[in-house]
């Protein structure tokens, strides 16, 4: 029988969050706000530094300023969302606003996967052809490399965000989620959602899978080539030139497989455990890994240090 005959179409939606865990609220509350604004300074020191200081005016750090200001969209999207439902006795989001959150979240994660890889080619480049680098990396390249990561991502998103929003909606309302997560979201539609399905799987192919295996070969080109280098000193210097990016794809990406390849517990307590261990896994992918960006860079490149130190003295010399 097709529900939506049963019920009135649904207008909004209810997030639950962590409704079940009211004492947890407050807490993370705190914790998430504290995240937030660290994601904030921390990005956008990065994205200042990348456009003020002229060492910085390089292929690399022109796409580590977009993954910035991405990172800042991205929790931007979601974050705000989370911390009312953090104190609002009723977690409600209308229809048109938890499509607009579902749309921004979308196109900033897929955009991301795309982004990350176009910052693994170009350390392939550099470092397996450093004397072409000048040529393949021109700006005539790593721009459109950009902005068709950009373009990609939302192009998917207005795909994925429409299909899942043309569906009709009855009855049950209540997302089991801190905000408009697709998935959830389609659980509760009352129609077929094979389409829905196809496209995803179609969808993670392209910006998931492809991008992975991209940055899979792109670094086994890299570590040959580093290894084959003759002094020690060398293949440090050559490593630390891709260590940053390196380290924040593995968070990037071991978090999102760590959250779709744990497997379902059958008991209804353990369900219940797992069911809130999920939900800060999501918290862990929607905010630590945006915060631990600007400090892994920070912290694993030289540049970065020198232009944010001098980005200090020169205001404390204005001062």
């Amino acid at each position: 029988m097709d529900r939506s005959n049963e019920t009135s179409p649904v207008t909004s939606f209810i997030l639950l969050g962590l409704s079940a865990h009211p004492k947890l609220e407050k807490t993370f509350f705190l914790l998430i706000l504290l995240m937030y604004l660290v994601i904030l300074l921390g990005n956008g020191v990065l994205i200042l530094v990348t456009i003020l200081d002229t060492h910085l005016h390089t292929p690399m750090y022109f796409f580590l300023g977009n993954l910035s200001f991405l990172d800042i969209c991205y929790t931007t999207s979601s974050v705000p969302l989370i911390l009312d439902s953090f104190l609002t006795p009723r977690k409600s989001i209308s229809f048109s606003a938890c499509a607009v959150q579902m749309f921004l979240s979308f196109a900033m994660g897929a955009t991301e996967c795309v982004l990350l890889s176009m910052m693994a080619f170009d350390r392939y480049v550099a470092i397996c052809n450093p004397l072409r680098y000048p040529v393949v990396m021109s700006k005539a390249a790593y721009v459109p490399m950009a902005a068709g990561s950009w373009a990609g991502g939302i192009t998917n998103s207005i795909v994925q965000t429409s299909l899942a929003m043309r569906l009709p909606f009855c009855g049950d309302n209540v997302i089991n989620h801190f905000t408009c997560e697709i998935l959830a979201v389609l659980k509760l539609a009352c129609a077929d959602i094979t389409i829905n399905v196809i496209s995803m799987v179609v969808a993670n192919m392209i910006f998931l899978a492809i991008p992975v295996l991209f940055i899979f070969v792109s670094y086994v080109f890299i570590l040959v080539t580093i290894l084959r280098i003759p002094s020690a000193e060398g293949r440090r210097k050559a490593f630390s030139t891709c260590s940053a990016h390196l380290t924040v794809v593995i968070v990037f990406y071991g978090t999102i497989l760590f959250m779709y390849r744990k497997p379902k517990s059958k008991d209804p307590l353990g369900a219940d455990k797992q069911d809130l261990a999920d939900k800060l896994i999501s918290l862990f992918y929607g905010v630590v890994t945006p915060m631990l960006n600007p400090i892994i860079y920070s912290l694993r490149n030289k540049d970065v240090r020198a232009a944010v130190r001098n980005l200090v003295t020169q205001k404390s010399i204005t001062e």
